[in-house]
């Protein structure tokens, strides 16, 4: 055992300037055997780099996987039953990733006998709180290495110059470098920093990645079809899809109709508030043919009260509490309601718009023309009971009224 107490830490690596000087400064302070763990969440970006980097730093222990199935179907997928959005317009692409990479962390911590996990989030920020809640969740005597709460190399110029020193070889890309910090995977991209810092600048217009300004979309529409299954996309235009395919499809599709950007003031869960642009064309596309599916099939208390509990879920995946007994207990309510969540939604995408053109449920539509008509409805609902129903629920208003309570 090393006199630090670790003995083997599992890192979150990505073989950036940052995780890169993370793995040798995790040497020089807890001189400990080091563990590397790279997912690809559907980044966009080649994750096999990584090992050679690793390799070149003489770690023994590398582990790249290829994750973005499991990160669709078993976290974005379930959270989208939910329509979860968090203070009205985030659609936490960030958020819903870390479970899984602390999970995942965890397994390795596991598989390789290390005492303990390390991270690369700032002691700023959200992410600090998702991957560690989740790790203790999962293993509640696991010791969590977070480098910046504890170094002293708080600015880029720092991180530079201590790669410098102790010879670790920085990627610089040919062209422009982007000034914003950036996050990718499967549901988003985001981006913070720069000129994001003042939330009365407008983002340059260079800065979007992944979707065209609607202005420049194009302009004809485009048409599409997502087949539904207790609340999941399982095909679209008729091709059965996997869900990490559903959203590469749909955010490519989104991204080249303007779909997806948003600029936000949103409240961190560590207490600051925070400016950062996001684009989310498969999330944004997912939400309103989701919502649109259970306009047909869920009963309207059901609905309803999904409608209600739907901003305390959000609450807990942002604020990295995915691992909670509340989250799991909410889920397996939601995802009861979905069993009837099954049809297909025909979307209209034009000029940064989703708008719905068509829904039907073969099986499980509780729309009745018979009853929904304004033409003669052959007796199916007896327009005179509203009567009694009206004063009923006039009553108390009635009563009020009558004793000069009502203003």
């Amino acid at each position: 055992m090393s006199e630090s107490g670790v003995n083997k830490v599992v890192l979150a690596y990505s073989g950036g300037l940052d995780t890169s000087v993370i793995l040798q400064w995790l040497r020089e302070t807890y001189h400990c055997e080091i563990v590397t763990f790279t997912a690809d969440i559907g980044q966009g970006e080649e994750v096999e780099p990584a090992r050679a980097k690793a390799e070149a730093a003489g770690i023994q222990e590398i582990y790249i996987e290829d994750m973005r199935e499991e990160f669709a179907r078993d976290y974005v997928f379930p959270m989208f039953r939910a329509n979860a959005i968090y203070e009205g317009e985030y659609l936490l692409g960030t958020s819903i990733a870390r479970p899984l990479i602390a999970k995942r962390l965890i397994e390795i911590c596991n598989e390789t006998g290390a005492d303990a996990i390390s991270h690369g989030a700032t002691g700023k920020g959200n992410d600090q709180v998702r991957f560690e809640l989740g790790a203790y969740a999962l293993k509640p005597d696991v010791k969590v290495i977070a480098p910046w709460r504890e170094w002293d190399l708080l600015s880029r110029k720092k991180l530079m110059a201590y790669a410098e020193k102790h010879g670790i070889e920085v990627d610089f890309k040919k062209g422009k470098k982007s000034p914003y910090s950036m996050d990718a995977n499967l549901l988003h991209i985001s981006y913070e920093g720069d000129i994001l810092e003042d939330p009365w600048a407008e983002p340059d217009e260079s800065m979007w990645r992944w979707s065209v300004s609607p202005e420049n979309a194009p302009n004809e529409a485009s048409y599409v079809e997502l087949t539904y299954v207790k609340g999941d996309i399982t095909a679209i235009d008729g091709k059965a899809m996997s869900p990490a395919s559903v959203m590469e499809y749909l955010n490519e599709l989104g991204g080249a109709n303007g779909i997806g950007r948003d600029d936000i003031v949103e409240n961190r869960y560590v207490g600051m508030k925070s400016r950062g642009c996001y684009e989310t064309p498969a999330g944004t596309i997912m939400l309103k043919a989701h919502r649109a599916m259970e306009s047909l099939t869920l009963d309207r208390e059901a609905a309803h009260l999904k409608d209600e509990l739907m901003p305390r879920y959000a609450e807990m995946v942002y604020n990295g509490y995915w691992w909670s007994p509340e989250r799991q207990m909410l889920q397996a309510a939601i995802d009861q309601t979905q069993a009837v969540v099954n049809g297909v939604v025909r979307l209209k995408l034009y000029k940064g718009n989703v708008i719905v053109a068509g829904r039907k449920s073969d099986s499980n539509s509780l729309f009745d023309e018979s009853i929904a008509t304004f033409e003669d409805d052959a007796g199916a609902y007896d327009q005179k009971d509203a009567e009694g129903f009206i004063k009923l629920n006039a009553l108390r208003l009635r009563v009020a009224a009558r004793h000069g309570n009502v203003k």
